[in-house]
């Protein structure tokens, strides 16, 4: 059995004063993806390089305290990707720290496990506009990943998909991460006729949950006390891995950020 977890920690420095390093060695993963470091490469603390025995691998974002993301991995890749390219609709989001890939390929095999932070465009109209650009982006790039390898993504989308991803979606239409845009661009991604025909690993094993699904919380008016919660962190699979996810849970008895881990268990090896 593979262990998978994601977590958008919202501070690697800030999610390790509240038990960030512990849970993760009681947990036994394989691999951790975590998004939203909010540390500069020169400032990442040495004891957070490597938890529970899992060596880290890091995308950090040029400004200080924002952005990063990274895999922790037991397992050695033999290949480590930073950033997705060089092309000019890329370099702004490699400035912010937003992919790391691991690629663990041997013969007859290739399969990538990646972390990867979708932009948010709740601060205003020009951050939605880069998340757009963001999307038009990424699709494309998955769908022709899909084509040459397996893989797992894991990471805040910064979407909820339907409305049983998030409890209040009626109040949400309008609002950054529920617009009918965004919505429609994953419905894209996961059509299998068409796109990247990508799998949403944690619907596949949980089609029908509402409450239980949430991995993010709004600071905001006891959101997490009342449980008014969004589903935007995702395990996002190309089908043949997909098919091999066996169990998939949130965990919520403790508080690292204001996501929450989603932890799914796979039946491969690397």
């Amino acid at each position: 059995m593979f262990r998978l977890v994601s977590l958008n920690v919202n501070g690697i420095r800030s999610a390790a004063t509240k038990g960030l390093v512990p849970w993760a060695e009681s947990v036994s993963a394989d691999c951790m993806g975590v998004q939203e470091l909010k540390v500069h490469a020169d400032d990442m603390p040495p004891a957070l390089r490597t938890i529970a025995g899992m060596q880290g691998h890091f995308h950090h974002a040029e400004k200080k305290g924002y952005s990063g993301v990274g895999i922790y991995t037991r397992h050695e890749p033999s290949d480590v990707l930073i950033g997705l390219g060089t092309h000019d609709v890329t370099t702004q989001f490699d400035a912010e720290g937003r992919w790391v890939e691991l690629r663990f390929d041997k013969p007859g095999r290739k399969l990538s496990l990646i972390s990867c932070y979708f932009p948010s465009g709740s601060s205003g109209d020009e951050r939605q506009a880069a998340k757009y650009r963001f999307l038009d982006m990424i699709a494309p790039h998955l769908a022709r990943l899909r084509a040459e390898r397996e893989f797992i993504l894991v990471g805040d989308v910064n979407i909820a998909h339907k409305e049983a991803d998030l409890k209040n979606w009626k109040g949400n239409l309008k609002n950054s991460g529920f617009l009918p845009e965004e919505r429609a661009w994953m419905t894209a991604l996961l059509d299998p006729a068409g796109g990247a025909g990508l799998v949403d690993v944690y619907r596949r094993l949980h089609p029908d949950t509402t409450d239980a699904c949430y991995t993010w919380w709004s600071n905001r008016g006891q959101a997490r006390a009342k449980n008014v919660g969004w589903r935007i962190d995702y395990h996002l699979a190309t089908p043949a891995l997909a098919e091999t996810a066996r169990a998939a849970s949130v965990y919520k008895d403790q508080w690292f950020s204001d996501h929450a881990p989603l932890t799914v268990d796979y039946d491969f090896s690397l």
